[in-house]
């Protein structure tokens, strides 16, 4: 019988639908709007990277909050900050590409705030049996923000040219404030005992510990996405020197993901995991191959097309099994915290040194090839994390108690 989701579950769902769509329909063109004021690789990868450190800094002091404290108003101050981050862009216009590094931070401590409470509610808020159901809407959720939020954008942007910018940006304001509202419709979780500053580092020094593995497996998934994240949007850009065609591609592609997501959330069992895990993997390295021919927008349709074919299968399995682990005893779900951001730490990781390498490298060589290699290495990290999570993927633990 298909697992079902109670109110409380759609309810964060929604508030979920409702962030990611107010960053999708601004988040894709942040970066071309600063290429566009200075178009410099390493520029963008600074921005990208002081994001995630603020990001790591917000999960490592945020902890003790979430645990003992109200996370929901840790949840709301993401998604305030995030507003506020298109509120600072919207002011500064062109000048804002000197500001990176306190826009940066912004955004950084507002994902970190917002990822943090509501991982630790999703837990909290699902078990064993719905999980991959959950994980299957938030896919298909971001996927139909993706959809349809950038390719209104670059809609916006070809007919109204750069003012474009000022309604895009006022648009995912008005969303993060309608997320804002909606939230104080979801119940105040009880908080927990103390948080244990030394629990992440105790797991990840464990070797006899599954979070050990998990950590690194988690790190190798983040060393794709790191730069995945921004760059993609980016090339798409550079190839064509069009809002209009950059929308397009996100509708496309998220046309694709919208119904991996749907399928393998849908029909996705514990016991298949293992062979998702694998094959997405596999799948997600092999689709860079394209662009080894030309870097230009048929070839990175294709390879974005892959892409969102193949991710749902190694990112349901991926997610749902880190969770699963978190209800693995009673000490675990007492630990849930501490295990939310030991977690965050290992994506955190991977996607730091990504992003860090890329600038290091476009600043030695920014020319097409460089860079296509480069996304093929990190495009094969993940079949490291599958490897790595292999026999993790198979066990099934209790419902969190």
């Amino acid at each position: 019988m298909q697992a079902r989701l109670d109110g409380q579950t759609k309810l964060l769902l929604l508030v979920y639908g409702l962030f990611a769509c107010a960053n999708a329909f601004s988040g894709t063109f942040v970066n071309v709007f600063l290429w566009k004021v200075r178009p410099d690789y390493a520029l963008i990868g600074w921005f990208a990277l002081i994001q995630q450190l603020s990001l790591g800094a917000t999960f490592i002091l945020g902890g003790k909050w979430v645990k003992e404290h109200n996370k929901m108003n840790c949840l709301r101050l993401g998604i305030i900050l995030s507003g506020t981050f298109y509120m600072f862009v919207l002011f500064l216009g062109k000048q804002a590409i000197d500001w990176i590094w306190l826009l940066g931070i912004m955004m950084g401590t507002a994902m970190g705030a917002f990822w943090l409470a509501f991982n630790v509610v999703y837990f909290e808020v699902t078990d064993a049996d719905n999980r991959d159901v959950f994980n299957g809407w938030v896919g298909l959720l971001g996927s139909g923000s993706s959809m349809v939020a950038p390719w209104l954008s670059g809609l916006l942007i070809g007919y109204f040219s750069d003012i474009g910018y000022n309604y895009i940006f006022m648009a995912s304001i008005v969303i993060f404030s309608i997320g804002v509202v909606l939230s104080f419709w979801l119940k105040k979780r009880p908080p927990g005992c103390a948080y244990q500053w030394s629990i992440p580092l105790k797991l990840w020094m464990n070797a006899d510990s599954p979070w050990q593995k998990t950590f690194f497996a988690l790190a190798a998934q983040g060393l794709r996405d790191g730069s995945y994240g921004f760059l993609i949007g980016l090339l798409v850009f550079v190839a064509t020197a069009n809002e209009v065609k950059l929308g397009n591609y996100t509708l496309i592609t998220s046309v694709v993901g919208l119904m991996s997501y749907y399928v393998v959330g849908r029909f996705m069992k514990w016991k298949y995991r293992s062979l998702g895990l694998l094959a997405g993997a596999i799948a997600m390295g092999i689709v860079v191959i394209p662009l080894f021919v030309k870097v230009q927008y048929i070839t990175l349709l294709l390879f974005g097309m892959g892409m969102a074919l193949a991710s749902p299968l190694f990112v349901i399995p991926m997610t749902s099994t880190t969770f699963d682990l978190m209800a693995e005893s009673n000490e675990a779900v007492g630990q849930r915290v501490e295990l939310t951001v030991l977690r965050e730490l290992g994506l955190f990781a991977g996607r730091s040194l990504s992003i860090l390498t890329f600038i290091v490298i476009v600043s030695i060589s920014n020319k097409p090839e460089v860079i296509v290699t480069y996304l093929a290495v990190i495009g094969c990290m993940p079949i490291l994390s599958a490897w790595l999570m292999r026999r993790l993927v198979q066990r099934k633990s209790p419902s969190p108690t």
